[in-house]
């Protein structure tokens, strides 16, 4: 099969690989019909991700077609249409049963980081029966993809941990696909303003489009004097971290209101500077996480229901034997427009 294989640090090829095949009873072999690239597979390229090593086949996200299942897969069979979860859980340990499923003791993020991943024309999944989710008849299976991983991020990660309330104030920084997951999801809860902010023009527009009140251009560096302009001198109830710099970190210590909340989803590869002498007095929580795609089952009848539409998020597609090609467009967003590329096998 054709499979993305990350080489290295900013190394990358497409390679043929045999084929997966099921090694415990609770595993499934997929093939992809669809996947997508995220920002974190550019982190891996560039070598801030420890964790997945050279040779990995990279990609957690993705739908397909049950292949192949062990004998201790109960909920799926051959032919079934799946949803692919990027977070694998067995459903049984201390994590999973708290619905922590992303510190799962045999799962978590595994997919495309520590075993190989979907971004391939097959693909092997453990603990199939509480990894997998079914597609109803009828379903857009290319928006489902982003109810692998960037839905459930954008409103677990940013929306959820930090508590986005109806009336209140909230600043999204970085507009890119979870920057815009959350705003999607953060409108749940009804805030009164949600001020999106990014380098961009483009996609600050892609923003107004998709629920943004206020958005902010952050290229003259001052972006939270606008912020604090737009609100009375307060700033934002909840400062969603949607990028994964220490510029757009700090930027969110800079804006944050007394009392508010900074919800971090970006992927960090470098240390940040936390700002105690400023913020030890202004009652501030920091939350961080890695999505544990809890909300997917909600999140999937909402999209069912045409609450929301993830496909809103998708700009570009391709074949699998292009995606040195997607990659290519999806990493240079700011001269290409992309947001999210869909990957066909």
């Amino acid at each position: 099969m054709k499979a993305f294989v990350y080489k290295g640090p900013g190394k990358k090829a497409l390679e043929d690989r045999p084929v997966p095949d099921v090694k415990a009873p609770t595993d499934a072999t997929v093939k992809i019909i669809k996947t997508t690239i995220c920002g974190t597979d550019l982190h891996i390229l560039k070598g801030d991700v420890p964790t997945c090593t050279p040779g990995r086949i990279l990609g957690h996200e993705g739908v397909g077609i049950v292949e192949k299942t062990g004998p201790g897969v109960t909920a799926f069979h051959q032919g079934d249409h799946v949803l692919i979860s990027c977070i694998s859980a067995c459903g049984k340990c201390e994590y999973c049963r708290r619905g922590m499923y992303s510190h799962c003791t045999t799962g978590g993020w595994i997919l495309g980081n520590t075993i190989d991943g979907t971004q391939a024309e097959y693909v092997r999944i453990p603990h199939a029966d509480t990894s997998l989710y079914p597609i109803p008849p009828g379903a857009d299976e290319e928006a489902l993809v982003m109810l692998s991983d960037i839905l459930p991020t954008g409103f677990e990660c940013g929306v959820l941990n930090g508590r986005v309330e109806p009336g209140a104030t909230v600043a999204i920084v970085g507009a890119g696909p979870i920057g815009l997951a959350a705003l999607l999801t953060a409108q749940f809860y009804s805030p009164a303003e949600i001020i999106m902010i990014d380098l961009d023009d483009n996609r600050l527009e892609v923003a107004r489009r998709f629920g943004a009140t206020q958005t902010v251009n952050s290229k003259d560096g001052k972006a939270a004097e606008k912020v604090k302009a737009l609100t009375a001198g307060r700033g934002a109830d909840t400062a969603i971290e949607a990028v994964g710099l220490p510029a757009t970190f700090l930027l969110c210590e800079d804006l944050v209101a007394p009392g508010g909340i900074i919800a971090n989803v970006g992927v960090h590869g470098t240390k940040v500077d936390l700002h105690l002498e400023r913020l030890w007095s202004e009652n501030i929580a920091i939350t961080t996480r890695l999505v544990d795609t809890v909300t997917t089952p909600m999140l999937l009848k909402t999209v069912q229901s045409k609450k929301i539409d993830p496909k809103l998020l998708i700009t570009h597609r391709f074949k699998l034997d292009k995606i040195l090609d997607a990659y290519e467009t999806f990493g240079h967003g700011a001269s290409t427009g992309a947001l999210k590329v869909i990957i066909e096998t």
